[in-house]
């Protein structure tokens, strides 16, 4: 214990330097902007600024790519809540009972609920990478493929037990994702499937521009065909902080997202997507009124929020701890720390303390930042409701469009899927 904590006041003595508290900062409020702009998300932010971090210093540049990708986990949830379009993937489950929420004129609790659960669960994350993080890489490197193939059906079931109405209805949209996945390049030899000789296919569809079009390009198609809809929400937006019994109904859910997106955040390859699915779920299992769920609920929009970022700060763990990246973000950690001289690792425990403790420091830092940057946004989020949707939604698709060819580079995948997405969730 003693020496957790002498390490602990090393790490904060590292992160609470000028240059760093700035750089954290800046991590911090770029990736709630990022967040905040649909479809460009985190992966594509630190690609492009990962250049920008060659002359800074090393544990400098790693504070602030890892404040982008915790902010942006932050700001994913106002666009789902506000107009039902996820700025990051983890935000996706958000968006069924946030913008519900909205919709009812409660979207100033909604997102202070969600920039709440996230500062709880970022604190709490951070105290099991400080203090759990070789434990719990070791648990991580028991699953074998038979536990993964377990996790990903898992994950199927979630989806039928997510889907609203007919069990057919959600069974057939499983079965339409798993062929969309199959389609690209077959890991074993190379050869193209299902991709009709288009060349913009053949690394397959990703989960973005599915996200985009399904709840982006489709949520602007039905506002457009129903616009009454739109002027309810304009007009009934009022409070703007939660409720003490919404604190009361919402307190067990973010305790109980924050445990789930901790354990899950460590396992390769899932991380704050299964993470906030598994959260909703649960919750709704759980609670006596699972009928509210996908209707406004406020544990729906705590749960999910508090285990994508519990996830994003765990995610460290075997990145630290083993070198081993967990996800396409963690990857460009690793590449980022190789430009500087480290190598990832247990080493980096033994070699390099001020690295591995002056970034721990930073994330209690960086969620701090987050909650006083995003709470008194939540009165600016509110007021986009009040702008007329014939500004918002070319704005709304602009960015999704942005989004889609930051993370692609091409305008086929652009333009075309995500349409046909769309038109399929219509």
């Amino acid at each position: 214990m003693f020496d957790l904590l002498s390490n602990l006041w090393m790490g904060a003595t590292v992160a609470l330097t000028p240059m760093n508290i700035l750089l954290c900062l800046v991590g911090a409020t770029v990736g709630t902007l990022i967040g905040v702009l649909p479809g460009i998300g985190s992966l594509a932010t630190i690609a492009m600024l990962l250049p920008i971090t060659f002359g800074l210093p090393p544990v400098g540049a790693l504070i602030m790519l890892a404040g982008i990708y915790y902010g942006a986990q932050y700001g994913g949830s106002t666009t789902s809540i506000l107009v039902n379009i996820p700025g990051e993937s983890s935000s996706v489950v958000t968006a069924l009972d946030g913008h519900q929420m909205a919709k009812q004129g409660r979207a100033g609790p909604a997102l202070a609920i969600a920039a709440i659960g996230s500062f709880f669960a970022g604190c709490v994350a951070t105290v099991l990478v400080a203090a759990l993080g070789a434990p719990l890489t070791s648990l991580a490197l028991l699953f074998g493929p038979a536990e993964y193939f377990s996790l990903m059906v898992l994950g199927l079931i979630f989806a039928v037990v997510l889907a609203k109405g007919s069990v057919l209805k959600a069974l057939t949209m499983i079965l339409a994702g798993l062929l969309m996945s199959m389609i690209g390049s077959d890991l074993e030899t190379g050869a193209e499937r299902m991709s009709f000789g288009v060349p913009e296919l053949s690394d397959g569809i990703g989960f973005v521009v599915v996200a985009m079009g399904m709840f982006g390009f489709g949520e602007i198609l039905r506002n457009l065909e129903q616009p009454g809809s739109r002027e309810i929400v304009q007009a009934s937006v009022t409070g703007l902080m939660p409720t003490l019994p919404d604190l009361k109904a919402s307190a067990g859910a973010i305790g109980r997202g924050t445990i789930i997106g901790s354990i899950l955040g460590i396992l390769p390859g899932g991380g704050a997507i299964i993470a906030s699915f598994a959260a909703y779920t649960f919750e709704k299992k759980i609670s006596k009124t699972p009928q509210r769920f996908g209707r406004g609920a406020i544990e729906g929009v705590a749960a999910p929020e508090s285990a994508n970022n519990a996830a994003a700060q765990t995610s460290f763990i075997p990145l630290l701890t083993l070198g081993i990246p967990p996800n396409p973000v963690m990857a460009l950690m690793v590449g980022a720390m190789t430009i500087h001289g480290i190598v990832p690792g247990p080493q980096v425990m033994t070699k390099q303390p001020e690295l591995f403790w002056g970034m721990i420091a930073s994330m209690w830092l960086g969620n701090l930042m987050l909650v006083i940057i995003n709470l008194p946004l939540v009165g600016v989020w509110v007021s986009l409701l009040r702008v007329p949707y014939r500004l918002l939604f070319p704005s709304i698709l602009v960015f999704c469009l942005i989004g889609i060819y930051s993370v692609s580079n091409s305008t086929t995948v652009a333009l075309r899927i995500p349409l046909h997405a769309a038109a399929t969730s219509n």
